[in-house]
């Protein structure tokens, strides 16, 4: 009677251990699922939220014309880049224009190339108007975005300086700082726990 009752708190207990040994907990901060979404990458290719599923990634938000946080921004994803490359880490990097009428896939190519981009792993998306990138930064990433008053001289986009971590599913679990060192940390030990 001993031993049928050690089965089954044995049985009862082992697919709580299995899950705790799967791969560690992040600390989510979002919830958001995206919607499906197909637009135009570096390189003149397709790259849609179906063809990212089954993988984790970590998106941001820039353009290649900003002049004052999209180069700190882009400096510290080539950064974390390096770090995931380093630890042997298994995650895609995903950078949307918010300035798709300028930013060409061509003139994308040219700013990740001018900041040492690695290609393999880390794709930049245009091919949308504007509103559409809006609406999936205030939306969907729960980030502003919005241009620059006509008028005022001022050709600056303003927009989120966030990462953001998103899973398997299309769904966005976390929101890092992307402009500090902290959030870099943070992301690395994140994507650790996941792998």
């Amino acid at each position: 009677m001993r031993r049928l009752h050690l089965l089954f708190i044995i049985i009862l207990f082992l697919p709580f251990f299995l899950v705790g040994c799967m791969g560690g907990k992040i600390d989510e901060n979002m919830s958001e699922q995206l919607p499906d979404f197909e637009y135009t990458t570096q390189d003149s290719e397709k790259l849609s939220l179906e063809d990212l599923k089954g993988k984790w990634w970590i998106a941001s938000f820039v353009y290649t014309n900003c002049t004052t946080i999209c180069p700190v921004m882009t400096e510290n994803m080539v950064h974390l880049q390096e770090q995931f490359k380093d630890k042997q880490l298994d995650i895609e990097i995903v950078s949307f224009s918010v300035d798709p009428e300028f930013d060409t896939p061509e003139i994308l190519k040219q700013y990740a190339k001018e900041h040492q981009v690695d290609f393999s792993n880390w794709t930049f998306l245009t091919g949308y108007d504007f509103e559409t990138i809006r609406n999936l930064s205030v939306n969907s990433f729960k980030t502003s975005l919005q241009k620059a008053s006509p008028g005022t001289g001022n050709d600056q986009i303003a927009h989120g300086t966030s990462f953001f971590l998103v899973n398997p599913k299309g769904k966005i679990v976390k929101k890092y700082d992307g402009v500090g060192d902290k959030g870099q940390e943070e992301a690395v030990e994140d994507v650790k726990a996941i792998q």
